[in-house]
């Protein structure tokens, strides 16, 4: 019995972990060894130099623009995310309509990055996007911008069309948290007075702490990446003077446009350590709020 219980163990589990290692591990295993290599993507030979590449990235100014505006995009679009999803949540957790509400706000979603990108492409253009003339519509022209064309606006433009691409998603997962929490806790708070406020910031937050653990690690890694919005949105792409420019864009960039893929895969890695690290500092930083509490 014991045998045949092992059997079934080893035929269900061991076709699902070579199928992973083979599409999953052995892919990863090959980027790290290619970032050691001046692969060019094209020659069959590859010559080892170590950890040459690394070295070349520090001294590599538009990688380092990349780094830095990823650094921003890191900051900003998961904590705006966050907090605007947040609030339109616990809003429609008390008002009417908040179903057709949910399905506007998640609209977007349907929406691949590409063409979300092409949309706010023609929004911020600075002749006749919606944005200039909405401006001048209401007397405002003296705001209008050339949105992307601008170092000082682009990057800003870039996140603000990540922000709207993904709250959607969010309002409708912290409202799914928020109907989880018993109604009795507002209504005692009702009862004590409190504001909404207050019952936001001493019951909703602490009791979805969770979920936006889970949201904020997930918007990192899509703040870590914006390779899609900047690639359609961005002159250049990168521009202007790469103040767009993320990591992605630079590792697409080195490896299909001047063959250099070992470069490229060296970029790759230190992308896959960098949001791996975001990653656990998250989760720790809540398992270590958890215990706390406990």
């Amino acid at each position: 019995m014991r045998h045949g219980r092992w059997r079934f163990l080893l035929g269900a589990l061991v076709p699902a972990l070579v199928l992973h290692v083979v599409f999953v591990l052995s892919p990863y295993a090959q980027a790290f060894y290619l970032s050691l290599t001046d692969w060019t993507g094209v020659a069959g030979e590859a010559h080892y130099v170590g950890a040459g590449n690394y070295a070349r990235l520090g001294g590599d100014s538009l990688f380092l623009d990349a780094v830095r505006n990823n650094a921003v995009m890191l900051v900003v679009v998961p904590f705006v995310t966050i907090a605007i999803g947040l609030g339109l949540a616990s809003l429609l957790r008390k008002g009417r309509g908040a179903g057709g509400y949910q399905i506007v706000y998640f609209f977007p979603q349907l929406l691949s990055l590409v063409v979300i990108g092409v949309l706010w492409g023609f929004v911020y253009n600075p002749n006749t996007g919606l944005l200039n003339s909405g401006l001048r519509a209401v007397g405002l022209g003296s705001l209008a911008q050339s949105w992307l064309a601008e170092p000082v606006f682009a990057l800003a433009a870039v996140m603000a069309v990540l922000v709207w691409s993904s709250v959607g998603f969010y309002v409708v997962l912290f409202r799914a948290a928020i109907d989880g929490i018993p109604p009795e806790l507002y209504e005692a708070a009702l009862l004590d007075g409190a504001g909404a406020w207050t019952t936001f910031r001493r019951i909703t937050v602490p009791l979805v702490r969770e979920t936006v653990q889970v949201a904020f690690v997930y918007l990192g890694i899509a703040a870590l990446d914006g390779f899609a919005v900047v690639q359609v949105m961005t002159v250049g792409p990168g521009g202007p003077d790469g103040a767009t420019e993320v990591i992605g864009l630079s590792l697409y960039r080195n490896a299909f446009t001047y063959g250099k893929f070992g470069y490229a895969s060296a970029m790759g890695v230190a992308l896959f350590f960098a949001t791996l690290t975001l990653a656990v500092l998250a989760l720790r930083a809540g398992r270590r709020e958890r215990l706390e509490l406990a």
